[in-house]
């Protein structure tokens, strides 16, 4: 018999392996020449006080709903609201699942962000309220917390195609505070880096994510590394409406961490140029991942 947990890792595997070598093969490949020089020097003499004109805004772009981050920057001088209106997570208390079963609401978890230069931006991420149950059926015990889940700011410097051309990426350092209630977290700081790259393909939106966490094991002082890796795709398939799927993995390097692999699907509906709401579920792969995550959100310019 075929082990599909198997099968789930090789496709990711192979995933993960296009994803390096397209990073790897920017300088070699032969892109469609594209004149954006003008643009950035256009754009280069705007910052976070002398905003750019809502004329010369860039397409509106949003690190959600998929874990995969997009490469470009927020306009200097201007905001925008990234967030889930309400989620849940959901975990069967089955044998995939040692029989735990896990549960949590997420009240308006955002990312609030400000377009400080033409490549750059700053961006605080928090969740302002989060309701866990556990369910142990091994021992029939049940436990529930509540609160404030921490904040996490970070930058995103763009590095190329932030105003045209068939290839974008960035770099996201991000930091962890350890300012989250006491049931959640682990009274520690931790952080990593996120490197989200897209390609400009007519009618399609293609991206990619790997990113390093450097966080604090379950147990003890020290530290570990994680690392995610991810693509994610999407079309137009009614006017303002978009299907988009994605491929999502992390690897712990922690003793006796399962690999997660989710399959995550979404729709969006482009409002207008500065406003747009999404709906969708991330749907457990492996042993490491809850079953369901269910949201849905919004994202807005300003």
């Amino acid at each position: 018999m075929i082990d599909s947990t198997f099968i789930i890792r090789k496709i990711f595997n192979v995933v993960n392996t296009i994803s390096i070598l397209l990073v790897f093969s920017i300088p070699v490949i032969g892109f469609p020449a594209t004149d954006t020089t003008s643009i950035r020097s256009e754009k280069s003499s705007y910052t976070l006080f002398q905003p750019v004109p809502e004329n010369s805004l860039r397409e509106l772009n949003a690190d959600r709903p998929d874990k995969t981050d997009c490469p470009f920057t927020v306009d200097a001088g201007h905001f925008q609201t990234e967030m889930d209106l309400v989620n849940m997570t959901y975990s069967q208390p089955d044998s995939k699942h040692n029989y735990v079963g896990f549960r949590s609401t997420e009240v308006v978890p955002m990312n609030l962000k400000i377009g400080l230069f033409s490549n750059l931006d700053f961006q605080l991420v928090f969740t302002s309220y989060r309701w866990d149950k556990t369910n142990d059926q091994n021992n029939g015990s049940t436990y529930r917390q509540e609160g404030f889940n921490g904040i996490t700011p970070r930058f995103k410097f763009n590095l190329i195609g932030n105003d045209g051309g068939f290839f974008a990426l960035a770099l996201i350092p991000f930091l962890s505070l350890p300012v989250a209630q006491k049931p959640f977290g682990n009274n520690s700081v931790e952080g990593g880096l996120g490197i989200p790259f897209a390609f400009d393909i007519p009618d399609w939106d293609v991206g990619f994510q790997s990113t390093i966490h450097i966080n604090r094991n379950d147990t003890g002082s020290k530290y570990h590394s994680e690392f995610d890796n991810s693509v994610s795709i999407g079309h137009s398939i009614l006017g303002k409406l978009s299907l988009s799927g994605e491929f999502f993995s992390n690897i712990s390097t922690e003793s006796n961490m399962s690999w997660v692999g989710t399959l995550d699907t979404w729709l969006t509906y482009q409002i207008n140029e500065n406003f747009r709401v999404d709906s969708g579920v991330y749907i457990g792969l492996t042993p490491g991942a809850d079953d369901w995550h269910p949201w849905v959100g919004l994202t807005f310019r300003y």
